[in-house]
């Protein structure tokens, strides 16, 4: 087996195991993994065309990654340490 197709049957690995996740995030990590790898098939193998979709699927889940964190940010309000009793400080840190 080359190394082409040990990347190439890992990719397979990992986009398959995305189907199995049930959080959201984590399916976008394996997804950016998968892609990862799939690009990197990609250059070893000097094909244009899996290069150029890799990068597309990969763009596209780090944007869906940075949006989800953003609004999850934008969810959560921020907490003070005066909002937090003195005994609670303490636990916390």
């Amino acid at each position: 087996m080359t190394l082409a197709d040990s990347i190439g049957w890992t990719a397979t690995a990992v986009f398959t195991a995305s189907y199995l996740t049930k959080e959201h995030a984590t399916l976008r990590r394996v997804q950016m993994a998968g892609a990862s790898l799939w690009l990197t098939y990609g250059l070893v193998m000097q094909a244009p065309p899996v290069i150029g979709s890799n990068i597309l699927v990969l763009t596209a889940a780090c944007w869906a990654e940075y949006r989800h964190r953003r609004s999850m940010r934008r969810a959560t309000p921020a907490v003070s340490a005066s909002a937090v009793p003195a005994g609670r400080r303490a636990e916390a840190a």
